[in-house]
């Protein structure tokens, strides 16, 4: 999480900085409308460049994925730019219209024109500026329509009761408003703000970022990172509502490494979801996926897939490794997050450790044959397994963590679960000493 804070902040800040340094707003005697000029154009610049770097997250970038943190919180600041980027545009749509509002209600003066000065010969405009002056009224026209869309198609996104099949649809209609946006950017931006290091940047900024729109459009996103695979084998836990689902892939895998998750497309109607990778790699081919059916979409999967479907697989992605030097680890699955703690147990049985693990395991709906399997392998994997009831047994707090793992505070924290879970678990272990960066946790919402 420090590294998409950093990286939130840095863009903030350099832009702002930039921006100031282009700009006369501190130097400039007070008028109001030069000052509400000055935001128009600062709020424009920020509200463009997070959208253009939310634009380069969304088409899942792996080479950014080790300082971010893997995916998962690549797409947690990919949802804050986008919050970031509505609040810029209605600040910065209401510093447009608010002023005329009031001049039209009789609470202000229309401000006074300066008539131009023939003060001799002045510098020749360069074809590109002269074409942007003469494309203002459209840029102003797109730009205000394309605003009433980021509005409506973001608060879509924020909103989870709106159905992902339908958000996968009008998410990707995101990439078109953006690149209305850039032209609304380029023809809009002041002029002298090209000569200073703030024009550079914010151009850099949208060539990425349109870059990564028409890749979005396009629909090749992941695209070299893509397999086909067909079910081999389907095993329904009814008690936890847990669907194991085995996939024997047609093309190459590059592999993936226990923790790591994949966005399988079984119906194209309804897009590609994630779901964590549960089988560790052996270089068969094969893939398994545990999906609890806690959606519209996932609780109907036991009904409508059937053996021999095929199916689209693109990843993988994650950082969630295991990797570390602390002399021992303990794992907390919360419901469905034992997925990849069930893929590093398969790779520690065929690559035996000697590192010591303790693997927590809570869930509200066992299912014993799912707990035998798991017990089975854990003994195999030489992991120590606590299976733990919610409504017999209650939620695991830290108390009881660390009194069932006296030697906790040798030991890093791999928690897989509900966010609020997992939250109020790392809260209180940093509070008993554990270090911030020994809790290592999947975020696992991509909305």
């Amino acid at each position: 999480m420090k590294n998409i804070k950093l990286s939130y902040l840095l863009l903030l800040i350099v832009l702002s900085l930039l921006w100031l340094v282009a700009d006369n707003v501190l130097t400039a005697p007070y008028q109001f409308f030069a000052l509400r000029s000055s935001l128009v154009n600062y709020t424009g610049i920020l509200a463009i460049g997070v959208m253009s770097f939310g634009m380069f997250l969304a088409i899942r970038p792996i080479s950014i994925e080790p300082f971010l943190g893997g995916l998962d919180k690549s797409y947690r600041l990919h949802k804050w730019l986008g919050i970031t980027a509505l609040v810029l545009s209605v600040v910065h749509w209401l510093l447009v219209k608010a002023p005329k509002w009031l001049i039209g209600w009789g609470w202000m003066e229309k401000p006074v024109r300066k008539a131009a000065t023939a003060s001799g010969p002045s510098e020749p405009i360069p074809a590109i500026f002269q074409f942007f002056r003469s494309q203002r009224g459209l840029a102003e026209d797109l730009g205000e329509w394309a605003f009433y869309a980021v509005v409506a198609l973001v608060v879509l996104a924020l909103l989870k009761r709106f159905p992902y099949r339908y958000f996968f649809k009008t998410h990707r209609l995101l990439a078109v408003v953006y690149l209305v946006l850039v032209f609304h950017s380029l023809v809009l931006m002041k002029t002298a703000y090209w000569s200073s290091p703030i024009g550079p940047l914010v151009a850099v900024l949208m060539l990425v970022g349109t870059l990564a729109a028409f890749v979005s459009l396009f629909r090749r996103v992941g695209h070299t990172r893509r397999a086909v695979g067909v079910i081999e084998q389907l095993v329904h836990h009814r008690d936890n509502r847990v669907l194991g689902v085995e996939i024997k892939l047609k093309d190459s895998w590059s592999g993936h490494a226990a923790g790591q998750f994949a966005f399988v497309t079984f119906d194209p109607s309804e897009g590609p979801h994630p779901f964590t990778i549960s089988s560790s790699w052996h270089n068969d081919g094969k893939l398994r996926f545990h999906i609890k059916g806690i959606g519209d979409y996932t609780a109907t999967l036991p009904k409508t897939l059937k053996v021999g479907d095929l199916v689209k697989v693109e990843g993988p992605y994650g950082t969630f490794n295991f990797r570390g030097n602390q002399p021992r680890q303990i794992w907390v699955a919360g419901g469905i997050g034992i997925t990849p703690f069930i893929a590093r147990m398969q790779a520690r049985e065929r690559h035996p450790e000697t590192r010591s693990i303790d693997l927590f395991y809570s869930t509200s709906a066992p299912d014993q044959g799912f707990i035998d399997k798991l017990q089975q392998l854990a003994k195999r994997a030489n992991v120590q397994l606590h299976v733990l009831v919610s409504g017999k047994d209650g939620r695991l707090t830290a108390d009881g963590l660390c009194q069932m793992v006296p030697e906790w505070q040798s030991a890093s924290v791999w928690f897989c679960g509900p966010a609020g879970f997992g939250q109020s678990l790392r809260q209180d272990l940093l509070a008993r000493g554990l270090a911030g960066e020994d809790f290592h946790q999947e975020l696992f919402d991509m909305r």
